[in-house]
């Protein structure tokens, strides 16, 4: 463990929170660390009635490309995961699950963010699209199951909320074969 000794603001954003940590490692020496605060969200296996993943493509500025990626999104004031799954399926794929499982979840990235991502399973999906903001540029990629370990092995998915996401799908599947 280590203690906190100060923490100093940085930046306050609309998304993220920027804060430097001094700290007392467990050895008693002192360092800072930087830590970007960010709200829990939501990752999406989704799965249609033709046993497709309903992946989206959209340009991530922070990389400068175009990414294959489930989808995902943040949980918005007073509103439950399972809540926020329909939301943001609704406004990036176009389709509302009647059926959602809890998967797990995971941090993105520990080693300085605190974003936790609950990763849920849609299933019997139907249409329902709802308009967003941000998602004129998102377009949906139905892919086979099946196709999802060789685009992770090509790189073609790269981002870890998604492999993530798929490897944890690709283990539930096999102990629930109707998944």
């Amino acid at each position: 463990m280590e203690e906190t000794i100060s923490s100093r603001l940085i930046y306050k954003g609309r998304i993220v929170t920027l804060r430097v940590d001094t700290v007392r490692t467990a050895g008693g020496g002192q360092t800072s660390r930087e830590i970007i605060e960010h709200a829990d969200c939501v990752a999406i296996v989704a799965i249609d009635a033709d046993d497709n993943v309903l992946l989206v493509n959209q340009f991530r500025k922070a990389v400068e490309s175009e990414l294959l990626e489930i989808p995902a999104g943040g949980i918005e004031d007073n509103e439950d995961p399972e809540t926020a799954v329909g939301r943001e399926l609704r406004e990036e794929t176009g389709f509302l699950p009647r059926k959602v499982t809890r998967l797990g979840g995971f941090y993105s990235a520990p080693g300085y963010c605190s974003e936790y991502l609950h990763l849920y399973l849609a299933t019997d999906l139907v249409p329902d699209p709802l308009n967003a903001e941000d998602t004129d540029e998102i377009s949906l990629v139905p892919v086979p199951v099946a196709k999802i370990p060789e685009l992770i092995r090509s790189g073609r998915i790269c981002d870890s909320k998604s492999i993530a996401g798929l490897f944890t799908y690709l283990e539930y599947r096999k102990t629930d074969p109707a998944a």
